[in-house]
């Protein structure tokens, strides 16, 4: 296995609590794994901890790569993993990018000219020397996620985290994105983590889900199983709150309430107050981990009867 969490907790500094965790999942050599949930759910937060990018952050738990024990990295051996072995496509490429450096400047400091030149042209840019002489601010934003894909993969890293990789970007551009993401993937045999709250791109890319909420994981499982045979109130509500092409509805399925704030989390399942199946023992202790089909595993103590009410089906 390339990637092995157990039972990871990460505390932020400031905080009393783990913001996130037990967070536990796996990521196979050329496996596509989607972390989903809504904004503030702890998705980026369990990325950027595996790439070591949050100062002071406390990692407690089993985060190991490629047999290298991350907890007990030093900054200085992260930076030797970062980019060789590692690479990150950040959410927004203006704030990834240095605004004062030619890309070619940035991305020569990984590679040589040549080897830039080449990794733009392989993004699908058209003119990589025009590109590698612009600055940041030239480029459309279509051009810019693709320097970021590129300098991701300019070390040809084993492990690829997107964090919402094309948020920014209209839906052409995004098609084009996410295919060149796919196509380089398959070419370097990369894995990938991909964050992200479009159910769509996870669709698209994703063969492993991991539902995230409140910092805790949700359910886990095969896409086809997650899409089709939902077991977790959250993740059905997730689902019902997507817009199908081709429905003609009056207003969108919403989810009522908010999440909660990271710094309070409850002792119980936190989607308690947006539940519509939750009880006393549902404010009292998260729910163990319970295997609903083949790799399909919920944490809910009333998956059963959130499924049969639903009218969704068990998937085996």
């Amino acid at each position: 296995m390339l990637l092995t969490l157990k039972d990871v907790n990460i505390t932020l500094p400031g905080y009393k609590h783990p913001v996130v965790g037990p967070v536990s999942f796996q990521v196979a050599p050329g496996q596509v794994v989607a972390l989903v949930g809504e904004s503030g759910c702890g998705k980026s937060v369990t990325s950027l901890s595996i790439m070591g990018l949050l100062e002071r952050a406390k990692v407690e738990g089993i985060m190991e790569f490629d047999g290298i024990d991350l907890t007990a990295l030093t900054e200085k051996e992260f930076q030797t993993l970062r980019g060789s072995q590692m690479g990150m496509i950040f959410q927004e490429p203006m704030t990834a990018l240095n605004p004062v450096l030619t890309i070619g400047r940035q991305l020569r400091e990984a590679k040589g000219e040549g080897d830039v030149l080449q990794m733009l042209s392989s993004v699908g840019i058209d003119n990589p020397k025009r590109v590698s002489g612009s600055y940041p601010h030239q480029l459309s934003g279509g051009l810019r996620q693709r320097v970021v894909i590129a300098m991701a993969l300019l070390g040809h890293p084993k492990l690829i985290l997107a964090d919402e990789p094309t948020t920014a970007l209209d839906v052409t551009v995004q098609a084009q994105i996410l295919s060149l993401l796919k196509k380089r993937l398959m070419d370097a045999g990369s894995a990938m983590i991909l964050v992200t709250h479009d159910l769509s791109v996870v669709a698209e890319m994703a063969r492993h889900v991991v539902v995230m909420y409140a910092g805790r994981v949700m359910e886990t499982g095969p896409v086809e199983e997650i899409f089709y045979h939902p077991a977790q109130p959250y993740t059905m509500a997730l689902l019902a709150s997507k817009p199908v092409v081709g429905q003609k509805k009056k207003r969108l399925q919403t989810i009522p309430g908010t999440v909660p704030d990271l710094r309070q989390r409850p002792k119980g399942c936190p989607f308690v107050p947006r539940c519509p199946w939750s009880t006393e023992i549902c404010t009292m202790e998260f729910p163990g981990g319970e295997q609903v089909g083949p790799d399909h595993f919920v944490y809910c103590y009333h998956w059963e009867e959130a499924r049969r009410e639903s009218g969704q089906t068990a998937g085996h």
